[in-house]
């Protein structure tokens, strides 16, 4: 008797659960087509993100292996004190990345957040493992070309990471950290950041390595600048979409940005074709969340109009903020 009554018990519960379903599948099939765009549009972003990591990590370790290393060249930020603790000791390239990083990746998991922290710690340590495991050869040993191809690889290595959402260098983290404590911009902290290192370079080397490692430093800066088109550390957003509330809810709480609403109206075609008024959104993030931004709202909307605009520097109000300006 007791084993009946659960049997029918179990069966009236599987059937409760197996209507709801049903139900849920036939009364919301807006909300099912929206879990699959969104499913979709994350898988296809995170292959993308692992691409550009991966491309990125092999460029890299190329330019230093088969070019900075061998020939005793270091470059700027997290890499170039690698490079030049690696020149004065023992101690392996591919351990001293790591180590060298890991106060960089703290403080930018306090800065920016955890995903950052994540996805950095995965790019650099693909980049350990690189160095690691592959050996590059040396292409050659003409002093001009080291400076040029190595930076422009280094560079290049640098840039397709961050377009993947993670960082081969740490050290804009600090620049980003010293701008907001002692006032500068973030290129006057990175300018100063790269003066002692190469000052330091050109008295345990020398003053001749010191200068060509300046020339890799540029050489690495303008190709990081041009794979990632021009991005600086900050960027302006405007976003217009008719799905602007879900959109804000995902900016302020999500992404924990503030951000400006003002009205505006779209138009298109002859004269006077106003549709009604819509809110515009207005927000600025790093461009190391510019990937995450552009994938959220892809998720909420795809039709969504976004401009991008570069912003050299800012100050006051840097994005910690949840409340909503009007």
């Amino acid at each position: 008797m007791n084993s009946n009554w659960k049997r029918k018990t179990l069966q009236v519960f599987l059937s409760q659960k197996l209507k709801k379903a049903t139900y849920d599948s036939k009364t919301n099939p807006q909300e099912f087509s929206i879990q699959i765009r969104e499913l979709k549009v994350s898988a296809f972003s995170l292959l993308k993100d692992i691409f550009f990591m991966i491309i990125g990590v092999i460029s890299a370790a190329f330019g230093l292996e088969s070019f900075l290393l061998p020939n005793n060249f270091i470059d700027g930020g997290a890499t170039g004190i690698s490079l030049l603790i690696s020149e004065v000791s023992s101690v392996p390239l591919y351990i001293l990345i790591v180590l060298v990083n890991v106060p960089f990746i703290i403080l930018g998991y306090k800065v920016i957040g955890q995903r950052f922290a994540i996805r950095a710690i995965v790019a650099i340590s693909g980049l350990a493992f690189t160095l690691f495991m592959f050996d590059f050869p040396e292409i050659t040993q003409d002093k001009l070309l080291v400076a040029v191809f190595g930076g422009f690889f280094l560079g290049a290595g640098i840039g397709l990471s961050v377009r993947g959402g993670g960082v081969l260098d740490g050290t804009e983290v600090l620049a980003i950290f010293m701008s907001k404590k002692l006032g500068t911009t973030v290129g006057d902290a990175i300018m100063i950041i790269n003066v002692v290192i190469f000052s330091v370079a050109a008295y345990l080397l020398s003053v001749e390595t010191a200068l060509y490692s300046m020339l890799t430093y540029l050489a690495a800066s303008k190709t990081l600048d041009f794979v990632i088109e021009g991005i600086e550390e900050y960027t302006g957003v405007t976003i217009i979409s008719e799905q602007n509330q879900e959109i804000i809810s995902m900016i302020t709480n999500k992404m924990r940005r503030g951000i400006t609403i003002y009205k505006g109206k779209q138009g298109h075609g002859g004269h006077d074709n106003y549709k009604s008024e819509i809110d515009i959104i207005y927000t600025v993030i790093t461009r190391l969340e510019i990937s995450k931004l552009n994938s959220e709202i892809e998720k909420i909307d795809p039709n969504a109009f976004v401009i991008m605009h570069s912003i050299n520097d800012m100050r006051g109000g840097m994005i910690k903020k949840r409340s909503i300006t009007y």
